[in-house]
Formats: C-alpha cells, sequence, structure tokens
C-alpha cells in the first residue's frame, strides 16, 4: 500500500442501503468489503484525490477505509432555521417552517514527512462541513509530535431528493483490497 484513494460519491434510491450502494458505485467502490479505520496515515502513504477510485483488486475482497457517510430519506425534515426545534420555542408561531435537509460527507487530510491524519465530517452545509474538517484537523495536529506541510479537503454535496434517500460519501481507500478468505 503506497496509495490511498480519496474519491466521493452520491446516490439516490428508493432504500438507504440502496442509496448509500449507488453513492459507493459513484466513488468506484461499491464492489468491495469496506473495513473502516480510524485516521492515521502511514509515512510511507501517497495521498491522491481521484474522480473515482481505479480498480483496487477483484469484487468481494475487504479494502481499509477511512469513510464519511450522510444519508436523508423521505421522512427527514429539519425545522428551517438554525437550531432546529429549539430554536422555536420563542417564535409566535411554534410550528417552524420545514425544509429537506441535503447532504454533505467530507474528509480532510494532513500530511507532512512522515505519518499524516484524516478527519471525517457530515452535515447539510459544505461550508460549514469544511470548517468543522479544518477544526478536527487542527485538533488532531495539536495531539502529536509530526511535521505537517500539506492539508486537503473533499467534500460531497447533493441536495436530497423528495420520497427518496439521497446519501453522500467521502472516502479514503488503502492500498488494494486484499481477499477475505
Amino acid at each position: 500500500m503506497n496509495t490511498i484513494h480519496v474519491a466521493g460519491g452520491v446516490g439516490v434510491a428508493d432504500t438507504a442501503m440502496a442509496s448509500y450502494d449507488a453513492a459507493l458505485a459513484d466513488a468506484n467502490l461499491h464492489n468491495y468489503n469496506l473495513v473502516a479505520v480510524s485516521s492515521v496515515i502511514p509515512a510511507e502513504a501517497t495521498v491522491k484525490r481521484v474522480a473515482a477510485a481505479p480498480d483496487l483488486g477483484p469484487p468481494g475482497n475487504a479494502l481499509t477505509v477511512v469513510e464519511a457517510r450522510r444519508t436523508v430519506g423521505p421522512g427527514d425534515e429539519v425545522d428551517f432555521r438554525e437550531g432546529g426545534r429549539a430554536g422555536a420555542e420563542d417564535a409566535a408561531d411554534k410550528r417552524a417552517p420545514r425544509r429537506r435537509p441535503d447532504v454533505a460527507a467530507g474528509l480532510g487530510w494532513a500530511t507532512g514527512p512522515g505519518p499524516g491524519i484524516f478527519y471525517e465530517v457530515t452535515g447539510e452545509d459544505p461550508e460549514a462541513v469544511r470548517d468543522r474538517i479544518h477544526a478536527g484537523l487542527d485538533d488532531g495536529i495539536a495531539l502529536r509530535d509530526w511535521t505537517f506541510t500539506d492539508r486537503e479537503t473533499h467534500v460531497e454535496t447533493a441536495p436530497a431528493e423528495p420520497d427518496r434517500y439521497t446519501t453522500a460519501v467521502a472516502v479514503a481507500a488503502y492500498g488494494e483490497s486484499e481477499p477475505i478468505l
């Protein structure tokens, strides 16, 4: 494993799992069994952002990943105001306006001459997701006595589809897949 490929995707389908599978297909990562790890980048790895992951081995293999994933469905609505329902206590009309939330999933990474870190965030607003990624990277960097010289982010976003499930994913795929059996 020398290259970690960062790819993202969006999927829409009639079930939450099908929309997740479609989002993974959009990133070309749908034919693997994903094995999630925490967010440390090995020193010998290179992180490369790609539109879609290349072929990383046979279908059904295990693939090590760091993943950000957000799914919303037909029944998911939020109050239009900041703060959700909690923001409506003092409103003249206790029925706050409702809207469908968007989906945003993002990864940020900080690297240098040695090991690095990923930080994953999900939400509705891509700029808020980016801000939280940067804050998380700052905190992660502060915990480590390593040299970090480069930072990047990748955020996938989509408007929620009415009456269907919508998923956004951002995935860092570590190297090649490996056989499970």
